[in-house]
């Protein structure tokens, strides 16, 4: 009986791991899938970029190939300390991989910025969620400040949305956010320059478009925790309805020499037919991210 009873659970703790480990595929040309049900997500060593974040196969991501207009990409922040083109041992050069449980990708350390990144990636099943962790690594000397900071580029389409009074949404006007329901929403539109704004929101952000809601969860920070001149939810539209990102940020860090700072973010994806905001999109969203 006791060697029945050990049988017994022993099935059931190795049913647990089963359950609660991804489902990864290496698909033999540098690019990973992790699957969570009916929800796969994409990723390429070249830069440790997301490429596809589907249900199904319905797509959410930027699928354009001009550079920087496409995936979902990860850098140091504030951007002062760097400016502009993103730094390329975190943005496009090969991270080292390794594919076990979960999906590991390793940067090389930057030159400029000496600091390392490390993205993990797994799924949460029961949540529904696929399971990204960021690690930044300082590899300098120095003692040294830093944020994370996620950015993820859908089609110029639908509805974002996030937890935020309109008085606080920066610069002011910018972009056309109208509040209801207790959150801003805006609806995509067609402009000649580029817009972006800065938001402190309540640690979650949604896009909505072509029968597909994404939301993204992450550690809620106030206003006196982002990066100089930064924040914690961010929205930039590129000129000409070509494609929009959704940016978010955590908290602005101090890392002595070889610490290393973790921040999470949880992905979801889930149909939704409509892309009016309301209160059944509000409570979706919220049952969503609940867990």
């Amino acid at each position: 009986m006791k060697k029945f009873l050990a049988s017994i659970l022993t099935a059931v703790f190795a049913s647990c791991i089963t359950a609660s480990a991804a489902t990864i595929t290496d698909n033999g040309d540098g690019k990973y899938t992790i699957q969570n049900d009916k929800v796969t997500m994409t990723v390429s060593k070249e830069g440790g970029k997301i490429l596809s974040f589907e249900y199904g196969d319905d797509e959410v991501i930027s699928q354009t190939t001009f550079p920087n207009s496409f995936g979902s990409t990860f850098w140091t922040s504030p951007q002062k300390e760097w400016n502009w083109p993103p730094v390329p041992e975190f943005d496009r050069m090969p991270y080292q991989v390794t594919a076990g449980d979960k999906l590991v990708m390793t940067s090389e350390v930057s030159g400029r910025l000496k600091y390392q990144i490390r993205k993990e990636f797994n799924v949460d099943p029961a949540d529904k969620a696929i399971v990204v962790t960021y690690s930044i690594i300082n590899k300098s000397e120095e003692t040294r400040q830093v944020a994370p900071w996620e950015i993820t580029r859908v089609p110029n389409d639908g509805i974002i949305f996030f937890d935020a009074p309109l008085e606080d949404i920066t610069p002011a006007g910018l972009m056309d956010f109208k509040p209801a329901f207790g959150l801003s929403w805006y609806t995509a539109d067609e402009a000649q320059q580029n817009r972006k704004i800065n938001a402190d929101g309540k640690g979650w952000l949604a896009h909505c478009a072509k029968g597909l809601l994404m939301v993204k969860k992450f550690q809620n920070i106030d206003k006196s925790q982002p990066a100089p001149d930064e924040a914690e939810i961010q929205v930039y539209v590129n000129q000409r309805k070509t494609f929009i990102e959704l940016e978010s940020q955590g908290a602005y860090t101090t890392l002595k020499p070889g610490e290393e700072f973790t921040w999470t973010v949880r992905w979801y994806l889930q149909p939704y037919d409509s892309t009016q905001p309301s209160e059944a999109l509000k409570k979706k969203v919220l049952d969503m991210i609940k867990g």
